[in-house]
């Protein structure tokens, strides 16, 4: 495919489509070529990482006078939860993996401690496929449990614990890599899943990879971007001459011009997820879309805002009380293990925790019990079942997964603005126009799949058909949330 064929959008002159392409390649090569500075970038990060987590862990809980710009603890949670969360998500929609590569403080640091550890080679229990999905769910309902979006320690407790883990993994295992990223990260899976949709990747040339080694020395120095055939230090372990996609590559610009075959190149955003989606995609990223992001997410935005939640807590309380059974809704767990803040009238009893966890599980197990039927409906209908179909067409979520989950976040943000006096009253249109767009891009991305199993138009037609109703169940979900609740 041309590059000019893999562009959306108005058509180009044969001339323009190669500059915008050799523009990009030079911002590849730029990455490469200031390493030193994006070293010092990412060393920054790490310092106002750690003061954003630790100083507001020393300090007293802000009172109803703290904003943005008088208390440190305000300034923190709007930089974590606000800015920092949300836009890393989006950032890979439309970048890639760049933050991972250039500004995440737990890769630079997970990486600093294997470049003076012990070397050790990766076992085979990190390189489990299920970790993706499990350091995702556990991750996400450990936090409710302990309210990480609002208190400081239990950011310090799950951020700085995570961060932790990060470089003790560095300092046992491989030397000068990240372990750490590739395999137990929490978001690497999600990070991974909507990098597929990233209009960007470091495309490999093949053919020139064999010319390069085949070339006389002094080409190298002849060509317009330098060639390089030294090894290249890829941190996320990555088999450069192999590669493909943009789901595990963390766009730090390391083996660009590598043999003079590997450059930043456009691309269609559809490419990774109908394409190499056939044959990469697998039941681990399945379980991670429909009964992570699409389940187990949803259900932790919901509960502190769902009227069910509280009229069975109220049902059940009653029961309890009514046969002098008051233990579980003593309001006596550890911080570290439910929500208890009791200056801030804040605190879980036990009945809150099991229900909060039941919730969670509930509302997982029917949102993406039923997007799972739907979309295994959809495989049925196309044929003799297979299994790589289901794990293929999951992927055609991505979209509305992930935009669910930034306007989740962006509640968050939402919260924080209001206590600062700023009040958006366009929201509401914007988050049906995210979902709107968002549905209509994972439509027709599985039109595509479809079509690219060979069936025709019209039995394609009937198959996105089961699509639509998961399509629309999903949204529902996000419907109760901002509306209708």
């Amino acid at each position: 495919m041309t590059l000019a064929r893999s562009l959306p959008g108005p058509a180009t002159t044969p001339a323009a489509a190669p500059r915008r392409g050799a523009r990009l390649a030079a911002v590849g090569e730029w990455l490469r070529t200031h390493a030193r500075l994006i070293r010092a970038l990412q060393w920054l990060v790490v310092l106002v990482y750690a003061v954003l987590l630790l100083v507001p862990a020393m300090l007293p809980l802000p009172d109803r006078t703290a904003h943005v710009w008088n208390h440190m603890t305000v300034l923190a949670e709007f930089a974590f939860w606000g800015l920092w969360w949300p836009f890393v998500l989006l950032s890979m929609l439309l970048f890639g993996r760049l933050w991972c590569g250039v500004l995440c403080p737990e890769g630079a640091l997970t990486e600093w401690a294997s470049k003076r550890g012990r070397g050790l080679a990766v076992p085979r229990w990190m390189r489990w496929g299920g970790w993706p999905f499990t350091a995702f769910v556990c991750t996400t309902v450990y936090g409710q449990m302990v309210s990480v979006y609002q208190y400081p320690k239990a950011a310090l407790l799950v951020l700085g614990g995570s961060t932790v883990v990060a470089i003790v993994v560095g300092y046992f295992y491989t030397r000068g890599k990240r372990a750490w990223c590739r395999y137990l990260c929490p978001v690497n899976g999600v990070f991974g899943l909507l990098a597929k949709l990233a209009p960007m990747h470091y495309r490999v040339d093949d053919a020139a990879w064999r010319r390069s080694l085949d070339a006389p020395a002094g080409a190298a120095a002849r060509a317009p971007i330098r060639v390089s055939k030294r090894a290249v230090d890829c941190a996320p372990m990555q088999p450069l001459r192999t590669m493909q996609g943009a789901s595990n590559c963390h766009m730090c610009g390391r083996c660009s011009g590598h043999h003079d075959a590997i450059a930043l190149h456009w691309r269609s955003p559809a490419h990774e997820v109908v394409e190499l989606g056939a044959t990469e995609a697998g039941a681990w990223q399945t379980a991670l879309i429909v009964f992570g992001l699409l389940g187990v997410a949803i259900g932790a935005f919901h509960w502190s805002a769902s009227p069910w939640f509280v009229a069975i807590r109220q049902a059940i309380a009653t029961w309890l009380i009514d046969r002098d059974i008051y233990w579980p809704l003593a309001e006596n767990a550890p911080w570290w293990l439910l929500t208890h803040y009791p200056e801030q009238n804040d605190a879980l009893s036990w009945l809150d925790g099991a229900l909060l966890l039941a919730y969670i599980g509930a509302t997982a197990l029917l949102w993406g019990g039923l997007t799972l039927a739907l979309l295994a409906l959809t495989v049925r209908a196309a044929g003799p079942w297979r299994s790589q179909r289901l794990h293929h067409l999951a992927q055609a979520l991505i979209p509305l997964a992930g935009v669910g989950v930034f306007l989740g976040l962006s509640t968050i943000t939402l919260t924080l603005l209001r206590g600062e006096g700023v009040v958006l009253p366009w929201v509401n249109t914007l988050r049906l126009a995210l979902l709107l767009a968002a549905s209509t891009w994972s439509l027709a991305l599985a039109w595509r799949i479809l079509r690219r199993w060979g069936l025709p138009a019209g039995r394609a037609l009937v198959g996105s058909l089961p699509i639509l109703a998961a399509l629309a169940w999903i949204a529902s979900a996000w419907g109760w949330m901002f509306w209708w609740w």
